[in-house]
């Protein structure tokens, strides 16, 4: 996927990144798709198939499915679904934060956003 901050032309479709994204996740991993399938509960029989189907973007699993994909894949679920590398890089790595470094983060963001606290441009919010 290049990297993209906001949608082409050729808009990649909701399907396809989640697809890419799960592909990623699961051979970082080194997960075969049928393992991947049996671990979220799919019928060993069907569970290459529909696990390539997804990685494929031919279909959309829903979002219970997606919820155990990311939980096996060790992801959240927001990282399979954004279409941004970047963010989706930074959603990858905060989630792997401690609940105080998430909160450093936060604050982080928050002033290099709206800028330090007590500012002018803070006051109006």
């Amino acid at each position: 996927m290049s990297k993209s901050h906001a949608p082409s032309s050729k808009a990649i479709t909701p399907s396809a990144i989640f697809g890419l994204r799960m592909r990623a996740a699961r051979e970082r991993l080194g997960l075969p798709q049928d393992r991947l399938g049996v671990l979220i509960g799919i019928d060993e029989g069907s569970a290459s198939a529909r696990m390539s189907r997804y990685e494929t973007g031919v279909h959309a699993p829903p979002v219970s499915i997606a919820r155990r994909i990311s939980q096996e894949l060790r992801v959240p679920l927001a990282y399979l679904y954004c279409d941004d590398d970047d963010l989706a890089e930074v959603i990858l790595k905060a989630a792997q934060l401690s609940p105080v470094d998430r909160v450093a983060l936060q604050s982080f963001l928050d002033e290099r956003v709206y800028g330090p606290v007590g500012s002018s441009h803070n006051k109006d919010k």
